[in-house]
């Protein structure tokens, strides 16, 4: 799969073959049919498998599927997908939502209908044909969901597709699904017509989302406000969409795909002949303007390819070998293949690699270009040897940029075309390593799990449709001889999600005029259009090891080393040396952790505004190991910033002193909480007095539960995580807590304010509301508390009227004497703290998103700040995680607190005031109600 970052890239005959071979030939969908040829040259560079090796992989292949497959079925069915670490299904709306990734689920069993043809391949007859019923009769494509075009497309349509191929094959057989009447093709056809809306743009490219009950129809929709979509998300819907108009003899699905590919071929760069990741479906304007074979553009190129194969309209290859041109000239640096901006294509956009790209080798195959394919792919190889999966970005110098892998199938891919253009079997030795390794570390009780981080071996707890779609399909057939599959392949084309369409439907309702309008666009150079097969003497030269010749240099392109977390993991259960240390476990004030730091070479550095510095030099390190090690800790302290960007920002929280003599007068700004009651739905807040734990820092069982039950307990900054505070408090009995920092002289004046962060555990047992203030804040309820001992607060989302005191004030008139003199011993208590400038603590208070952490400048260190137990200063905002902080711009929280004091209606609090002069608006207050009372009297 590709674009929108689904599965993998198919397959399918191409090579530039001539509309007569389509006519009447049966093209090779497995493989270029004009590179077969050259397989018994290449076969004798490497040492060949045995029969009887390629059938245990291929049964090693069918098992594996079966305990996936069966698993799905049997603990998430008919739920979209299996979550295969807590054995359960996947249902849109009641799991946690994952943003986009989501947009693939629409409560449509989406996992079974990707399978289906899957099931054919594998030679699973009868459970296809169980399969087939249960969609017919259990799927609903009528549900009130908001759904991706592209995903849709290309999994539920191209699924529904692939298996109505196949059924109508296995009946025309006379074996099986005689009971068959087109059920999946109307489906289809249903599905097609739910997609239809979503082009109604003046473009002609369609929306990238839509509703599967209301189309884009407002308000119910929910959808229809977007102005952008993804090249390869308007640019791969043609072979489905084609398909299905040829099926059912309606056009206009077909004429529908081909106008959006008419409109992105005419809005590529002219000069440079590329197109950008995303642009504008209502002006054409490109959005972003990089351009690459990953993510976002990939399965674009792949359709041009496969779409000239299927339809026979020679148009689409012009615009692919247009386009394969340019990529070749200015993104192909082989092996690499890297990002550049459009109209600058000698200038690249990024300086890593995203694991989608793995499809291109396999596209290369398609095209007959073998050598770049047999570089990247190889490439390729060296960086899965050294993380045993494909990271879902990779860096220049092959370190992991996105740890994480969703079990994508694109790799493996490429691996099966390479092997049918080449008959090398070193492809099948490669496709053997994928198999034990999703074995070693992927397999777990109920399916295979995503990796979350490749460098640890930790699971996700994922398993997406294209896993059974893609990988198993391509490992099988990998291995599979021509008479283990009960039809012949050749007879089929790969869509991106490696479902099978047939190549009859080329001469099948030929609806569409193939009027070629590539070159009303541009003067085409005739010499770049291959029309014939290539010579196979000019790819392949009479020399068996060409091939190995051309993986030869880039073997040690890549570290061959296996993953230090997964070796220190796997060691640490016997004898073995420890597990190394993990950015969300280090804190700065263990000194067996800076011993640790040391001795990866990673220096500490204490800033004066409280900040600490780490900096990682290698030839420092103790060894070449522990200098591995120290860079892997630096890239997750940065990955844990980069995670915080993804979590929900919080406004900025109240402490309302409430108790005599204040009366809510006296609001401080707080830092919220990640975890625990969210005040913004509990208006009410939460009100008590306060009392200070014991141990002061909270990090241990609080030994004066007595003071603190019932009560908002104060403590202390440092030691320990927050949660652990917020659970010790609260299993003493506190209704709160405010944890003040321990930094001297920090203040919301002139420090950025932040939110607390939990211990990367779940923290849903935590369920008091929990605050943080700055030193100076913290000080004005402990010198409260010194005057008065008994000092009442609301925690709040935002500051409360000042009248909400009133019955406090009534009850204390007999009083007022005394009252008086405590003022003005308030007053002269206070006379030393300077003035208190309170932030906005509106509800709606905007926070902008916090910047990822870098690495300091330098040849040869690589740094980051980080924080002990204090934070970052001036015109930052700063989320503390695990006892880090990360930095935010403070610019929204600015442009927050110039609005509200701009406005009408902007509360008292956001004034600052000397407290002499907020004392003597109390005293004055007091006697006014005085005043009042008597003349109701």
């Amino acid at each position: 799969m590709s674009g929108a970052g689904g599965g993998g890239e198919g397959g399918g005959a191409g090579c530039g073959a001539p509309a007569a071979w389509r006519a009447g030939w049966s093209l090779v969908a497995t493989a270029a049919l004009c590179l077969v040829s050259s397989a018994s040259v290449l076969a004798a560079g490497a040492a060949p498998m045995s029969r009887e090796e390629k059938q245990r992989l291929g049964n090693q292949v069918l098992e594996m599927f079966d305990h996936a497959y069966g698993n799905y079925m049997e603990h998430a069915y008919p739920a979209d997908e299996l979550m295969p670490l807590t054995c359960r299904g996947r249902v849109r709306g009641q799991e946690p939502s994952r943003g986009d990734v989501d947009d693939a689920l629409g409560k449509f069993s989406l996992t079974l209908i990707d399978t289906l043809d899957t099931l054919v391949v594998l030679n699973k007859t009868k459970e296809f044909e169980e399969a087939v019923r249960k969609v017919v009769r259990d799927v609903n494509l009528d549900n009130d969901i908001v759904v991706s075009v592209f995903e849709t497309n290309i999994r539920v349509l191209g699924g529904l597709l692939g298996g109505h191929s196949v059924a109508i094959m296995l009946k025309e057989k006379g074996e099986h699904m005689q009971w068959y009447n087109d059920e999946l093709l109307q489906m289809a056809k249903q599905l097609g017509y739910k997609l239809l809306p979503a082009f109604n743009t003046t473009s002609g490219l369609p929306y990238p989302r839509i509703n599967l009950k209301f189309g884009m129809r407002k308000p119910e929709a929910r959808t229809g406000t977007e102005t952008d979509t993804c090249t390869a998300c308007a640019g791969t819907l043609i072979l489905e969409f084609a398909a299905l108009s040829r099926f059912t003899g309606t056009s206009i699905f077909e004429e529908y795909a081909r106008k959006a590919l008419d409109f992105l071929w005419e809005k590529r760069q002219r000069s440079s002949n590329l197109v950008g990741v995303t642009i504008n479906i209502h002006t054409g304007d490109w959005v972003r303007k990089d351009s690459g074979v990953g993510a976002g553009i990939d399965s674009y190129y792949e359709y041009l390819l496969k779409a000239y194969v299927l339809l026979g309209d020679d148009s689409f290859l012009e615009r692919f070998n247009t386009h394969y041109d340019a990529i070749m000239r200015y993104i192909s640096q082989p092996p690499l293949l890297l990002d550049v901006h459009i109209h600058k294509p000698m200038l690249n956009a990024r300086t890593w690699m995203d694991s989608l790209l793995a499809f291109f080798p396999g596209l290369q195959v398609l095209k007959g270009d073998i050598r770049p394919a047999i570089e990247t792919h190889e490439m390729l190889y060296q960086v899965i040897k050294k993380h045993n999966f494909l990271p879902e970005a990779f860096t220049t110098d092959f370190r992991v940029h996105w740890a994480q892998h969703p079990l994508r199938p694109e790799f493996a891919e490429s691996t099966y075309f390479l092997y049918k253009a080449t008959g090398d079997p070193y492809y099948l030795e490669v496709g053997k390593t994928l198999i034990e390794n999703l074995n070693k570390y992927a397999r777990v009780p109920c399916g295979f799990a995503a990796m979350k981080d490749v460098r640890t071996g930790s699971h996700e707890d994922r398993m997406d449709s294209f896993f059974l779609a893609e990988m198993f399909k391509y490992l099988y057939l990998l291995f599979a001889d021509k008479e283990d599959i009960i039809f012949d392949i050749e007879d089929y084309i790969f869509t991106t999600e490696a479902h099978l369409l047939p190549l009859w439907l080329s001469t099948t309702n030929q609806t569409v005029s193939k009027k070629n309008t590539t070159t009303e666009y541009t003067e085409l150079d005739d010499s770049n259009f291959d029309w014939t097969c290539p010579n196979t003497q000019i790819l392949f030269p009479n020399d068996p090891m060409y091939a190995q010749s051309i993986r030869e240099p880039l073997k040690n392109v890549v570290d061959k080393s296996c993953p230090r977390g997964v070796v220190r993991v796997e060691e640490s259960f016997g004898s073995g040396p420890k597990p190394p240390l993990r950015a969300r476990d280090f804190m700065a004030s263990n000194p067996e952790h800076l011993e640790i730091l040391k001795k990866m070479g990673v220096s500490l550095i204490h800033l004066k505004d409280g900040r600490v510095q780490l900096v990682q030099h290698a030839i420092q390190a103790a060894s070449s190991l522990d200098a591995e090690d120290g860079l892997r800790f630096m890239q997750e302290m940065i990955e844990l910033s980069s995670q915080q960007q993804k979590e929900q920002q919080l406004p900025p929280r109240a402490v309302q002193i409430v108790s005599h003599p204040f009366f809510g007068r006296v609001v401080l700004t707080a830092g919220p909480a990640q975890f625990g009651m969210d005040l913004s739905k509990h208006k009410s807040g939460t009100r008590g007095f306060v009392a200070s734990s014991k141990p002061y820092n909270g990090c241990s069982e609080i030994t004066n539960p007595e003071d603190v039950m019932g009560k908002i307990a104060l403590m202390q900054r440092g030691q320990c995580m927050f949660a652990e505070k917020a659970r010790n408090i609260q299993k003493a009995g506190a209704i709160g807590g405010i944890v003040i920092d321990d930094n001297e002289g920090s203040s919301s004046d002139t420090a950025p304010l932040f939110q607390m962060a939990g211990d990367g555990k779940n923290t849903d047992d935590i369920t008091i509301p929990m605050l943080f203030l700055f030193n100076k804040e913290g000080n004005i309820i402990l010198d409260a508390i010194k005057e008065y001992e008994e000092v009442e607060v609301l925690l709040s989302d935002k500051a409360k009227d000042r009248d909400l005191e009133v019955e406090n004030m009534e009850q204390k008139s007999s009083e007022n004497d005394s009252e008086n003199q405590k003022s003005e011993k308030t007053a002269s208590g206070f006379q030393d703290l300077t003035s208190i400038s309170q932030e906005s603590v509106e509800e709606n208070s905007p926070v902008s998103q916090p910047e990822s952490l870098s690495p300091a400048d330098g040849d040869s260190a690589h740094g980051l700040s980080s924080k002990e137990d204090s934070c970052p200063t001036e015109n930052q905002e700063t989320v503390i995680h695990d006892g880090e902080c990360t930095e935010l711009d403070n610019q929204a929280q600015e442009q927050s607190k110039t609005e509200e004091e701009s406005s009408p209606n902007a509360s008292w609090d956001n004034k600052v005031q000397p407290m002499e002069s907020i004392l003597a608006d109390w005293n004055e207050d007091i006697e006014a109600f005085e005043m009042m009372e008597k003349d109701e009297l």
